[in-house]
């Protein structure tokens, strides 16, 4: 487990690009897994400036996402769908057929949910996975109570994740009570995962998950299982640390 603690989102961004783009060269078609969220915002604005720098080829890339609302069109202004287009993909040389995005109005969700593991499996499995991290410790929707084996599906969102994103909907009750979402389980078999985090509300999650027990009340403390996680912390959500990490 790495981490780096950093004094500003912007830094957060530019160091896990640089992270990332040392893992992609040379692979042309490298697997992301990707996020989304305020987290992941100054990492795409990075890769971005890289790509158009031409620093940073995406030609062959292949990304799937960890999660989509259950119930939202791929053009709803709140789908991760659109979300991933605004925010990264409308801005680099992708191919937009060799992105993947969970399909929240899929008819039949368990065999959707399938059909993406196995789709991950056909190229390998995802080499990098970015994440971020809930103010209740959830990575990808999988809220506390989740089994650290759990693969893609569909779970119900606590109250607490419900209200924290209601501020992108115009009422609460417009919020979905479902998400598709990769399980613990699938994030934990990507080769290497980046996780970004910032914001004193992350501090408590981001102590939990770093130095307390592997448990399933904090999903992301499962992350300790795993070889090659790079953590990036701006200072204020590592407020709560009591080890020397990255200091």
């Amino acid at each position: 487990m790495k981490v780096i603690i950093v004094p500003s989102k912007e830094e957060m961004g530019t160091r896990a690009a640089a992270v990332i783009a040392e893992r992609m060269r040379g692979r042309p078609h490298f697997v992301l897994g990707l996020a989304t969220g305020s987290s992941p915002i100054p990492l795409y604005q990075e890769l971005i400036r890289m790509n158009q720098a031409r620093e940073l080829d995406f030609a062959g890339a292949i990304t799937f996402n960890l999660d989509e609302y259950i119930g939202l069109p791929p053009d709803h202004e709140q789908s991760y769908r659109r979300f991933m287009n605004e925010n990264l993909f409308d801005h680099i040389n992708i191919n937009r057929a060799f992105t993947h995005v969970p399909d929240g109005m899929a008819k039949d969700v368990d065999a959707h949910c399938a059909a993406y593991e196995q789709m991950m499996d056909d190229v390998g499995g995802v080499k990098c996975q970015v994440l971020g991290i809930g103010g209740n410790g959830h990575i990808g929707f999988n809220e506390p109570g989740s089994s650290l084996a759990s693969r893609t599906r569909v779970v119900n969102l606590t109250r607490g994740t419900i209200e924290d994103n209601a501020r992108f909907f115009e009422r609460i009750e417009d919020v979905p009570k479902q998400a598709i979402s990769m399980g613990i389980g699938t994030i934990l078999e990507a080769e290497s995962i980046v996780m970004l985090t910032y914001g004193e509300n992350k501090a408590d999650a981001v102590a939990k998950s770093l130095e307390g027990p592997i448990t399933a009340s904090v999903p992301a403390s499962a992350l300790q299982l795993h070889e090659d996680v790079t953590w990036i912390i701006v200072e204020d959500a590592a407020a709560r640390l009591t080890l020397e990490w990255g200091r």
